[in-house]
């Protein structure tokens, strides 16, 4: 793993001399004596580790460390300080400084702190993938073996190494976020950043500052500057979810971006490159948000170069069993419980619901029925009320209201009597019929003061 070192002092003969030393022993360093430049290094590509001095004019090591805390991922930093202001190296150490060190410089202690850096590095790095694992990413993530979900994954493979734009789309819940990290995890990114923004939940007055970032006293409130997420993924890939709820202004930048490969934070007069692959997902359809004037026309046409429609789990049936197992294991083992499978008759009601939230919302249930289940062998009565209550087409039966209007309680007295009579009086029966909780048919039957043996009133 290739790790980067910047070495900063006001004598740049110094910041070399040491550079030179750590290159020695197989470090990729830089050597700079302008503190604004190491600034600049850590907003647009991954720096692992700066090494400065304390005292230098302009920007002290302890204002570099401050400004270098802000980004998203921030450097390690070591601080050099002669012996008159070890009262300094202690400040830093206060602001989170990795270490520091006295001058004149002991270079085989220096080495001992690069190595102990760039290894709670590693161990960073390692944690991150770690957590990326388990939140799902890669083609392992994407459960199923429909026909559809199969070109999707060979859809993948093909595009993930190009660094063109990619258009996702399809309703809420479908995994369009887990397309987009199997995306990055096979492309030559993969060790670069990954930054996902959901644009719905960030509000209007925020979300410029959040994707382009801001200098010190860009508005008010904005004390330091902030690397923005669009800095903070570069080399990588950026993830914009629900992005037709971004405003007009805001995709005008954003077009901007794609085509320039640069940004300008808010409060700069200049520009900063940055390379990185944009996702874009949305469960709207573009185009009717471009005929009414909501989407750019221009902006689509950029991020839709790869389009990826991900259908809903109704039209994918198939693929509930293996979805099911899947979630199965993965719940079983977070909570350790012991379930070993879901009989017929629940698997039957499953397979008959049309998920209006998809895949999020079979994974919702099935979680939640994981958790109130204490047997090894799941029931059709461990699934929640929606699942269990069957959807009734009314134009089936031909239903009309007539033009007089009904009597709301009376049908509904008379609907819960049939029910009774047709469940033998057995209230766990009629409840099952009508979709209800049992206390919930018993309120009922008390408020209209049915009986509950024959369902007379």
């Amino acid at each position: 793993m290739q790790y980067s070192i910047v070495v900063v002092d006001d004598e740049i003969k110094q910041a070399e001399i040491t550079a030179k030393i750590l290159e020695d022993h197989g470090y990729s360093t830089k050597a700079t004596n302008r503190p604004g430049e190491v600034i600049d290094i850590a907003k647009n590509s991954p720096l692992d580790l700066v090494i400065t001095d304390q005292a230098m004019p302009g920007m002290d090591g302890i204002r570099l460390l401050e400004a270098l805390s802000s980004l998203q991922r921030p450097p390690l930093v070591v601080i050099l300080t002669g012996y008159g202001t070890i009262s300094k190296a202690v400040e830093a150490m206060k602001k989170k400084a990795f270490d520091y060190m006295t001058k004149p410089i002991d270079m085989e202690r220096l080495l001992l702190m690069v190595k102990n850096a760039l290894e709670l590095k590693r161990l960073d790095r390692e944690n991150r993938e770690l957590k990326a694992i388990i939140k799902g990413e890669g083609l392992d993530s994407i459960v199923g073996s429909s026909g559809v979900l199969e070109d999707i994954k060979k859809t993948i493979r093909k595009i993930a190494p190009t660094n063109s734009t990619i258009l996702i789309t399809g309703e809420s819940g479908t995994g369009k976020e887990l397309v987009a990290r199997a995306i990055h995890s096979l492309s030559l990114r993969r060790n670069a950043p990954f930054e996902a923004v959901n644009c719905a939940a960030i509000p209007d007055t925020l979300i410029e500052s959040e994707l382009f970032g801001y200098e010190k006293g860009a508005f008010t409130g904005a004390n330091t500057a902030k690397q923005g997420v669009i800095g903070a993924s570069n080399g990588g890939t950026l993830f914009l979810d629900e992005i037709s709820e971004l405003s007009l202004a805001v995709q005008a930048k954003l077009l901007r971006l794609i085509q320039n490969k640069e940004i300008k934070p808010l409060g700069s007069s200049e520009t900063v490159p940055v390379d990185i692959r944009i996702i874009a997902a949305t469960n709207k359809i573009v185009e009717q948000e471009i005929k009414n004037g909501r989407f750019r026309e221009d902006l689509y046409y950029r991020l839709n170069v790869i389009p990826i429609q991900l259908p809903p789990l109704r039209e994918r049936k198939t693929d509930i069993p293996i979805l099911i197992e899947y979630f199965l294991k993965k719940y079983d083992s977070v909570n350790s419980k012991h379930t070993e499978k879901i009989d017929d008759d629940s698997l039957a009601l499953l397979l008959e619901y049309d998920w209006p939230g998809n895949v999020r919302q079979l994974e919702s249930v099935i979680e939640r029925t994981i958790l109130l289940n204490d047997n090894s062998v799941v029931s059709k009565d461990d699934l929640p009320l929606e699942i269990k209550t069957k959807r009734i087409d009314l134009d089936k039966y031909e239903f009309e209201l007539p033009e007089s209007g009904i009597n709301f309680s009376e049908l509904e007295r008379e609907i819960l009597v049939k029910a009774m009579k047709k469940s033998d009086g057995v209230i766990t029966k009629a409840a099952s019929l009508l979709g209800m909780s049992y206390r919930t048919l018993q309120y009922r039957l008390e408020k209209f003061k049915i009986s509950k043996k024959s369902g007379e009133v």
